[in-house]
């Protein structure tokens, strides 16, 4: 009788752990949904500045959103943004900007590598001088066991990247993603 209970225990364990398994990435699927969506809504980074550059109207704002695989790639795409925003801030003066960083580059800039990775963290404070707020993805860190305090005070943490793309959408920004040349 004993072995019986064991093992039906040990059946509905595992049943348990399955469709615990199943709710966590069931729960996954709308966040990346949304940043699929916002994929394919967002512009081709250059090519877009030159458009958004080319047209008669001022862009009311501009959110560059960064989402990469490779925990470096900050690196490379900060001075790309830097240079973009001075492109369009020189054809229209009054264009607001702000950076959202929603991929696994977002973990560069973390408090513990200000250091490590102090040419990051300048562009950074540099982006924020010049009036250009940079966000983080709390959930995306949060799945890493990563918390806002984490962070230094100039970086902004937002509940979710996507959805702060998504306020900027809704104040007339317009979106340029920003892709890694790898």
């Amino acid at each position: 009788m004993d072995i019986l209970l064991t093992a039906a225990s040990m059946q509905q364990e595992r049943v348990c752990s399955e469709v615990a398994g199943w709710r966590r990435r069931a729960a996954v699927v709308p966040l990346l949904l949304l940043i699929a969506l916002a994929n394919v809504a967002s512009a081709q980074g250059r090519d877009d500045v030159d458009a958004l550059l080319q047209r008669g109207e001022p862009p009311y704002g501009v959110v560059f959103e960064i989402a990469e695989s490779d925990e470096s790639a900050l690196a490379e795409l900060l001075p790309r943004v830097h240079a973009a925003i001075e492109r369009i801030r020189a054809r229209f003066p009054d264009t607001e900007f702000a950076v959202v960083s929603h991929g696994r580059e977002e973990f560069a800039l973390q408090s513990q590598y200000q250091d490590k990775l102090a040419p990051i963290h300048q562009q950074v404070r540099s982006l924020v001088a010049e009036d250009v707020p940079v966000y983080v993805c709390a959930t995306h860190a949060g799945w890493r066991g990563v918390s806002a305090e984490d962070f230094p005070d100039y970086v902004n943490v937002a509940p979710t990247g996507p959805g702060q793309i998504q306020l900027y959408l809704e104040m007339d920004y317009e979106l340029i993603f920003i892709q890694s040349s790898n």
